[in-house]
């Protein structure tokens, strides 16, 4: 196994390779069409599914997909669910990346939602768009799918504000380095990227000689001289600090390829570690050093008393948004705080642009591993879920989430919507291995259910265990179309779905008693045979209105072994919400007030 320095340089080589290909491609190599190129380099990152919706732009392109032995066109109700598949397969399939295909026009801005999610919240999503022809990209007829006035390149300039890197196929030659550039910055910077793919290059045959040197997904080596001083005032801080060091991980450690970094670094050194809540699960939460969720004001008491009162705080990857951070309530000074980020590191009030933590935490690891014996004294609190004891059989906020603790096992799959999903489960310790999925930034309502979509094949091709959904009544409204996806491929999520009359993230924030947080009621447990179990083989669906009927549910060995799509409707009070989520309303309705004129 090569180490990160060996890793990096070859991948520098690579890179260089690369480029000068770019300046003479080599005689003699087999031809290839273009189409073919690009799905053989999506091939070598282990895609096994593209997502996406036909259109009349796309259809020669798809030809090749479905023709590809390991690549399987998976097919959406619509585009934007397809952009929300692509964004929870990427997440969960870690070392590779999403993809999606759309038409022209009509088919990319209807995509437009996910891309920005996924570049919201750094998840490697390739976007592809089918174009006209090159020829009809420089007369620019008034073709359907256009705004009638000419402008062939006002998608384009869409694209542009939710992409990381464009590439705007007009000459077959230089295609494939094209292709190659936007993929490499999909990886190595965590971001969606664009390709248009006009209809008269998708077979233009182009040659294969690239295709022999892989892609990095590692990022630019750090420069040596800077990374030992970094490293210097790094240590110089924890030894002043006399080993009271807590260590704070967030989502970029999962999105930049660091779980096995972090994971080094937290068992080699014994600090204690805490996550905040778009990084669970970064770190294995039955870890005995781990701690427990940050999220400033909102945290446990015990938790914030913790983490702020530490002498030095080694923060890996951070986002600070209002949910993450509870409303931006982090009392942790930059005095006291070192941030370790993918492209640049901070040291208290210092930044050192170009210094990643890919590079950087193997040898902070290996400089701060002496202080791991009286790192390990330092006492961290203990991570559980009780179940409260109620006199009642109403199944309450409080109750729910810890008893569904108790029905998780490793390697799950765990997907909470944004609101009281995503809050709910916070405080709920997840199984070794386990995978959790959430959009706490960017916060589309309604993005789990093209997520799970995504995630189950991912779960299925890596070999995890089952994909479970915690989504509210009106959340499932409005992307519901694609469980018709999920059994026409015969996966298997377990589905619950919180039944409790409307939006309740919304009631909390403003509008408790107001009609426009209300929805239609559906009768849940008909959706499936709805939407493709029409013999009811392929699915079971339950109603549980009381504590008794859900225990009963979570304890049949046949519903837990999920060899079938289940969905649990839940039937909960109106309002009723996990305590995070009471608290983070509060906050957030100080900062955003409306005040009446």
């Amino acid at each position: 196994m090569s180490t990160q320095p060996e890793a990096s340089l070859q991948a520098e080589v690579n890179r260089l390779r690369l480029q000068l290909e770019s300046l003479q491609v080599k005689d003699g190599s087999e031809p290839i069409a273009l189409g073919n190129y690009l799905l053989a380099r999506l091939e070598q990152l282990k895609v096994t599914k593209m997502f996406g919706v036909p259109g009349d732009f796309n259809l020669g392109f798809l030809d090749l997909v479905e023709d590809h032995p390991t690549i399987d066109w998976v097919g959406n109700c619509n585009e934007l669910n397809a952009a929300y598949a692509a964004d929870g397969y990427a997440r969960v399939k870690e070392h590779s990346i999403g993809v999606v295909l759309t038409t022209f026009g009509v088919g990319e801005l209807s995509a437009i939602n996910g891309i920005a999610g996924a570049f919201s919240e750094m998840v490697p999503v390739l976007h592809i768009a089918g174009v006209p022809s090159t020829t009809q990209q420089k007369t620019k007829p008034m073709l359907h799918h256009t705004l009638g006035d000419g402008r062939y390149d006002a998608y384009i300039k869409a694209a542009e504000n939710f992409t990381i890197s464009q590439a705007i196929l007009t000459d077959a030659n230089t295609a494939a380095a094209e292709i190659d550039r936007i993929l490499t910055d999909c990886m190595t910077r965590a971001r969606p990227v664009y390709l248009t793919l006009p209809t008269n290059l998708v077979f233009e045959k182009i040659s294969s000689e690239r295709l022999k040197i892989p892609l990095s997904r590692l990022p630019p080596p750090n420069d040596p001289d800077v990374e030992a001083f970094v490293l210097d005032e790094i240590a110089k801080l924890v030894d002043e600090a006399a080993d009271d060091v807590v260590i704070l991980v967030d989502a970029c450690a999962i999105r930049h390829d660091l779980r096995s970094e972090v994971n080094e670094l937290i068992t080699k050194t014994g600090f204690p570690v805490f996550s905040a809540p778009m990084g669970k699960t970064a770190v294995s939460e039955k870890y005995e050093r781990y701690g427990g969720i940050y999220v400033g004001s909102i945290s446990h008491p015990d938790i914030k008393e913790k983490v702020e009162s530490a002498k030095l705080i080694l923060s890996v990857g951070s986002l600070k948004s209002d949910f993450n951070t509870g409303n931006f309530t982090y009392s942790i000074p930059p005095s006291r705080t070192i941030e370790l980020h993918s492209d640049h590191t901070k040291v208290q009030f210092a930044a050192f642009p170009g210094i990643g933590m890919k590079e950087l935490l193997p040898l902070l690891t290996e400089r701060l591993q002496p202080c791991s014996a009286a790192a390990r004294k330092i006492p961290v609190p203990d991570f559980t879920a009780i179940v409260p004891n109620e006199a009642n059989d109403v199944i309450s906020q409080a109750w729910f989430w810890p008893k569904m603790g108790t029905f998780f096992k490793p390697q799950d799959v765990v997907i909470a919507e944004t609101g009281t999903s995503s809050f709910g489960i916070l405080d709920v310790p997840l199984p070794e291995k386990s995978v959790f999925v959430s959009q706490i930034l960017w916060g589309s309502i309604g993005w789990t259910i093209g997520s799970t979509l995504g995630a189950a094949f991912a779960a299925r091709d890596i070999g995890l265990n089952r994909t479970i959904l915690f989504i509210g009544d009106g959340s499932l409204q409005l992307t519901v179309q694609e469980l018709s996806v999920m059994l026409r491929h015969g996966l298997k999520p377990i589905i619950f779905v919180l039944n409790n009359s409307g939006y309740t993230i919304e009631r909390f924030l403003h509008g408790k008693h107001r009609k426009y947080n209300d929805i239609s009621n559906w009768k849940w447990t008909s959706l499936l045979g709805v939407l493709g179990d029409e013999d009811g083989t392929l699915s079971k669906s339950y109603t549980v209105k009381s504590k008794a009927e859900l225990e009963a549910l979570l304890e049949d060995a046949a519903f837990a072994r999920a060899d079938k799509i289940q969905l649990v409707e839940v039937m909960m009070p109106m309002h009723d919400a996990p305590r995070a989520l009471v608290q983070q309303a509060e906050l957030s309705g100080k900062t955003n007030a409306y005040v009446a004129i």
